[in-house]
């Protein structure tokens, strides 16, 4: 029996086996996620040449043994790893996270914010917060079209473009695509 009072923090104090398995299947799990992304997104996830050429060698596996032992392998590569980054990453390309739908959430305001009563403020703070934004031409079309819709009614046709417009400009910010 282990006394606890000896260790002055948290931190200090050993895992268990059960801690340190649980932990082994976490980084198994991530590994599991990244091996369904495709090449293009897997490519845009920070990680060691080591780990890279585990994802390569991974491809090359059919037998199902084989593969889960290789998911041991790479979950141990992953130790070494940043792995908090690499899941926050991931979570983005999962269109049922919480990062993917707070990040579209975020995206429907900015857009109902630009489209608003506002609208030059907006986009004046939105620009100035994204400088890369190369078509500010189309952007402000787009919004001019969109407030045009609101009006109207009925409509959601420029709004869908203005929405897309802003997360493809979220993505190429966040390295996303290219």
């Amino acid at each position: 029996m282990t006394d606890f009072d000896q260790f002055e923090n948290e931190e200090d104090i050993p895992k268990s086996k059960t801690q340190i398995k649980r932990e082994m299947e976490a980084l198994q799990d991530l590994g599991k996620k990244l091996l369904g992304l495709s090449k293009n997104q897997l490519k845009k996830v920070e990680m060691s040449d080591t780990l890279r050429e585990a994802f390569a060698e991974a491809d090359r596996i059919k037998k199902h043994e084989a593969m889960r032992r290789h998911l041991q392998y790479i979950g141990k590569i992953m130790r070494t790893e940043d792995h908090e980054a690499i899941a926050q990453r991931v979570a983005l390309f999962d269109t049922t996270s919480a990062a993917y739908n707070k990040l579209f959430h975020q995206l429907e305001i900015k857009r109902d914010a630009l489209i608003g009563e506002n609208s030059k403020e907006e986009l004046s703070r939105y620009l100035d917060e994204n400088p890369e934004i190369e078509d500010i031409q189309l952007l402000r079309q787009l919004i001019r079209q969109s407030q045009k819709e609101v009006s109207q009614g009925g409509n959601t046709t420029n709004r869908k473009k203005l929405f897309r417009f802003l997360r493809e400009a979220e993505e190429k910010r966040l390295g996303l695509t290219e």
